[in-house]
């Protein structure tokens, strides 16, 4: 007897095995100085290795064969085999890399430098750097566009977000935002730019296309009944591709606050670990992982149904995320 299976059944068994892949999920272990490694599946910590002093910043390049770890009080991005683990090479970055962010192509690596007001352009190919660009003072936050015209850059105590030019390496454009900017984030379209001010407690909306410039279009604030402004303070941005939400850490208020992308407003609000500091989807965008600094572990939020599925413990003081597809 020949079994029969309706065209939606099959349709939902050629969909298994999407839903069934794990991605590989790096942690950035601030006081450990090491690297966590969780499978997002069973969302379990899988392996841990030594990567250097005080990791901040990581990130994997496109192809997913790399993963550049910014160990900031060793004044150098250490680059690692992500399916060995194994230390490949070091870069030169300048000193106290924070944050580095990759050009679309996968070379040139940009890096923020805060004890020297700089960011740095390393060639990952020929291991050397091409470019310093001095900027505002303590700069942290990186973004680059999707289509690798800009490099943005926030700086902490200027309060600006600069468009760097990547072919010119010169600043085209300024924008004055809210005190202590801390990261910057393109949509995957490129129509907007999100850049969080942690101490301001708000989120600035950029047009990075508008006419005459980038302009700020809105800007985004938060309220949790029982938690004071204060602790409000966000860090960490992140967007899906499909234009549905755009989330946000909220540092001390142990909370990720989830924003309607067509309306830029606050629509709930997740309970997470302590600190929560950066965040990273998963290649089919149905989770979201968040780094909780004090409280020592990661928590993994269902995108679907916006709800925290589990924490799980990884070292001291997780900073940084980045998710490479399997």
């Amino acid at each position: 007897m020949k079994l029969k299976i309706s065209p939606l059944v099959a349709c939902l068994i050629g969909l298994l095995p999407a839903f069934a892949a794990a991605d590989t999920v790096f942690v950035s272990n601030e006081k450990s100085n090491t690297i966590s490694v969780l499978d997002s599946q069973t969302m379990q910590q899988t392996a841990e290795f030594n990567v250097g002093n005080r990791p901040r910043g990581i990130t994997i390049s496109p192809d997913g064969t790399r993963l550049y770890v910014c160990a900031s009080d060793d004044d150098t991005v250490r680059v690692f085999d992500t399916s060995s683990y194994k230390l490949l090479y070091s870069l030169p970055s300048g000193p106290d890399p924070e944050l580095a962010k990759l050009h679309p192509s996968g070379n040139p690596l940009y890096v923020s430098n805060e004890d020297d007001n700089l960011v740095t352009v390393v060639d990952v190919k020929l291991r050397r750097i091409i470019a310093e660009i001095p900027v505002g003072v303590e700069p942290e936050g990186m973004g680059v566009s999707p289509d690798g015209r800009y490099i943005v850059n926030t700086s902490e105590t200027t309060n600006m977000a600069h468009f760097i030019n990547t072919e010119s390496y010169e600043i085209e454009h300024n924008v004055l935002v809210d005190q202590r900017p801390r990261y910057a984030h393109f949509t995957s379209d490129g129509e907007k730019l999100y850049v969080s001010s942690e101490i301001g407690g708000t989120v600035s909306v950029i047009d990075p296309n508008a006419k005459d410039g980038p302009v700020i279009m809105k800007k985004i604030s938060f309220a949790v009944p029982g938690i004071v402004p204060e602790a409000l303070q966000p860090v960490g941005v992140i967007s899906t591709s499909d234009g549905r939400y755009v989330f946000v850490a909220l540092g001390p208020s142990n909370r990720i606050a989830v924003i309607d992308a067509k309306s830029d407003k606050a629509i709930d609000y997740l309970l997470v670990g302590q600190r929560v500091w950066q965040l990273a989807l998963n290649s089919a965008e149905t989770l979201l992982v968040s780094t909780n600094g004090n409280s020592n572990d990661v928590s993994f939020i269902d995108i679907r149904t916006l709800k925290v599925l589990k924490s799980s413990q990884v070292g001291r003081q997780p900073w940084g995320v980045a998710i490479k597809a399997d």
